[in-house]
């Protein structure tokens, strides 16, 4: 079991920069692929970034590539998502996510363990 506890989610301006976190504790942090997701009101929960156990990869969506940078510290049992240049469109629930079949099921939100999501809310 691994359990996720996502911070870092507040009100910030346009063109502004946000920083979250994921703690995890649990079983084994470092053999799990790690992601974030996000859902905007009344939207579907979609995709945002992955890392690779190492931390050697990462994937992105196309509507956060050059401003959104995921990492994680394997030592700390942490995963982080800097946001860098942020727009409202991306206001949304942020979730961090765990998955023990690489990255690439991470994009197809093949999930072993959820967050419980932290708010972020750009203002124009």
């Amino acid at each position: 079991q691994v359990q996720l506890v996502e911070s870092g989610g507040g009100l910030v301006q346009a063109g502004g920069s946000v920083r979250l976190s994921c703690a995890a504790s649990g079983r084994s942090f470092s053999s799990y692929a790690m992601g974030w997701f996000r859902q905007a009101p009344g939207k579907e929960r979609e995709f945002v970034a992955a890392i690779t156990w190492k931390g050697s990869s990462t994937l992105y969506a196309n509507s956060v590539k050059g401003r959104f940078t995921v990492s994680r510290d394997n030592a700390k049992n942490t995963l982080y998502l800097q946001m860098d240049s942020l727009k409202p469109e991306d206001t949304a629930v942020y979730y961090c996510a765990a998955g023990d079949q690489g990255v690439q099921s991470i994009v197809r939100e093949d999930i072993n363990y959820w967050g419980q999501g932290t708010q972020v809310t750009v203002s124009s």
